[in-house]
């Protein structure tokens, strides 16, 4: 299982560091962080082409990475995803049980009666 996805470029053998949508309504081009899921109707792009990428003539492109190069993952920040992955689904002992205090059943009909499983207990009058 690869933890890295690659650039939707033909042959681009780089990890995608931004994600690309078209608004055809708007004629707009969203260059945005890398989505989270991959989605079919949006190209996963690295840095060189995200840095490069033209829209059609008469189209808006909307740049919502201030810095490119700072979102690609280093090795050392794949490594410690890779450990908190790991880390968070390690089984963990299960905790203790609060200790419950038993209620002592009514010893005479004035302490209270018994009904199933609950109990009434006759109170003051306010």
């Amino acid at each position: 299982m690869r933890s890295v996805r690659q650039c939707s470029r033909t042959a681009c053998p780089h990890a995608a560091v931004a994600t690309l949508t078209y608004v055809y309504a708007d004629s707009t081009a969203v260059l945005g962080p890398l989505a989270q899921l991959a989605e079919p109707h949006s190209y996963d792009l690295c840095v060189e082409h995200a840095e490069r990428l033209t829209a059609p003539r008469g189209w808006e492109v909307v740049r919502l990475l201030p810095d490119l190069e700072a979102a690609a993952p280093s090795h050392d920040d794949l490594l410690a995803l890779a450990d908190a992955v790991r880390e968070a689904g390690r089984r963990r002992a299960p905790e203790p049980a609060p200790a419950l205090t038993p209620v002592p059943p009514p010893t005479s009909p004035t302490d209270g009666r018994r009904r199933g499983h609950l109990r009434v207990v006759p109170g003051e009058a306010p």
